[in-house]
């Protein structure tokens, strides 16, 4: 026999002739997850009662009560003693119920002038709020660590890759400041639409608004958003800000997996580049003398995940007529695990960076492969008047020749060199060498160590002034 719950045990059940079936509200119960917006749930609460009383919708002795009950339930939230009830539903409605058991009839009043449509809509978004600034501290720790990295190494050279063969000469320092590019963007992004997720949706009601007289910019105000969704429609079905926070956090997490990837590549012994300490490491079951390079490796995979949870937004929302359906219950798990999921990987990056140590030999012993200074020799005979497509096919021969001969472009002969084109001197030598290619990189964004220590500093800089105005 299926068990069904008793109508008194549900709010809303008024209308219904029979109890809701136990395996159907299990179904349709969210309060597993959105507890975890219970605070914010109070907060706004509290700010839509005072609201109500200074319209005096509500006595101010309601409010008092209101106040005094939610200290108590809040305490008892902080403290893992609240008791959630899964017949309840949700987060909302649990807290409600609590809430008039403390207080009786005031706490029966809070609903007034709004539904739980606009009510969980305000939550998510003071929630996200608050992640969005800690993810945009952890992201100025990691970059602090990796620009600090590259202030350090501004000088050391290593190949640099496309197609992950080498190609031309670079510096360590501004092969990682290529890294923080990419996470300042990413900073820049999540400023972006934090911007547009501080707008409060509370008062919208169920999706028309409300005949009560109240005032949503007090509401704003006392929880700190800068403006109104104007829409009540719109405010309580769109997730858009859920969406793009998603998409922002997906670019993040692609991000750390192509340093991810560049990581293990430089642990591995065809490289030996780096080496991670070994609290960022394991071993083998099987094989002692293995050292894998587990966080790196992971943060690849969790990747995955977090571009599976942009997805499953993308579908929850594409087919939803206005205005809110149940769907939306849907949204919080993957936004919860994309937060969480990036929020962990920061962290735990920002503590790995700044202690990689380098193999400064095996980065230079690597550019003594494949001709990386070639681009340069064909640059060279450019200045003296050729063509580039000219000087790039007799670059290319002379790459032949050296490779027939097991020779590195600086130690091939000036009067062999000669034979190939009469525009070669001997103040050749001081372009090809790999020092030489890099010193000549000295514009802004190029490779040359001055300019790379210059750009590591001002970045340093940058990073800290805006540290200092982040509030968290």
């Amino acid at each position: 026999m299926v068990h069904q719950l008793e109508k008194k045990d549900v709010s809303w059940s008024g209308r219904f002739s029979e109890p809701v079936e136990k395996s159907v509200q299990d179904y349709t119960s969210s309060v597993n997850f959105d507890r975890k917006l219970a605070l914010k749930d109070i907060k706004a609460s509290l700010a839509h009662a005072e609201m109500l009383a200074t319209r005096k919708i509500i006595t101010k002795n309601d409010f008092k009560c209101i106040c005094k009950g939610f200290k108590i339930i809040e305490k008892e939230i902080v403290a893992g003693k609240f008791q959630w009830r899964v017949e309840l539903e949700d987060v909302h409605m649990n807290i409600e119920a609590r809430l008039t058991s403390l207080i009786g009839e005031p706490g029966k009043k809070l609903h007034t002038g709004r539904s739980r449509n606009d009510q969980i809509a305000t939550d998510i978004r003071l929630w996200l709020r608050d992640e969005i600034d800690f993810i945009v501290f952890k992201f100025f720790e990691l970059r602090l660590g990796l620009v600090g990295q590259a202030e350090k190494h501004f000088d050391l050279m290593l190949p640099g890759y496309t197609h992950l063969q080498v190609a031309q000469p670079v510096t360590f320092g501004h092969h990682l400041l290529a890294y923080d590019e990419m996470f300042s963007r990413d900073c820049e992004r999540l400023l972006q639409i934090r911007a547009r997720v501080n707008k409060l949706p509370l008062g919208s009601a169920a999706l028309a608004g409300t005949s009560f007289d109240i005032d949503r910019e007090i509401v704003a105000k006392l929880l700190g958003f800068d403006g109104l969704c104007e829409n009540s429609i719109d405010a309580v079905s769109d997730r858009d800000f859920a969406i793009e926070l998603s998409s922002a956090l997906s670019l993040v997490m692609i991000h750390i997996s192509r340093l991810s990837e560049e990581m293990i590549l430089w642990m591995s012994g065809g490289f030996d580049f780096i080496k991670l300490p070994d609290k960022f490491c394991t071993g083998s079951s099987i094989m002692p003398q293995k050292k894998n390079p587990d966080v790196p490796e992971l943060a690849r995979g969790k990747s995955g995940r977090v571009i599976g949870n942009l997805v499953s937004l993308l579908v929850l929302m594409k087919g939803q007529p206005l205005a809110y359906n149940k769907d939306n219950q849907e949204d919080k798990e993957p936004l919860f695990d994309s937060v969480e999921t990036v929020k962990s990987t920061l962290s735990i990056f920002a503590e790995m960076i700044p202690n990689i140590e380098v193999h400064k030999d095996n980065m230079i012993a690597a550019l003594e492969k494949d001709y990386p200074t070639a681009t340069d020799l064909a640059d060279y005979l450019v200045r003296r008047n050729l063509s580039f497509r000219d000087s790039h096919e007799i670059v290319s021969k002379i790459v032949s020749y050296a490779i027939k001969q097991n020779q590195k472009l600086e130690m091939i002969p000036l009067k062999v060199l000669q034979q190939f084109s009469k525009l070669i001197r001997e103040d050749v030598y001081s372009y090809i060498t790999i020092g030489g290619s890099i010193l000549s990189r000295k514009h802004i964004g190029g490779t040359s160590s001055k300019q790379v220590k210059k750009t590591a500093r001002l970045k340093k800089t940058r990073i800290l002034k805006q540290l200092r105005t982040l509030n968290v």
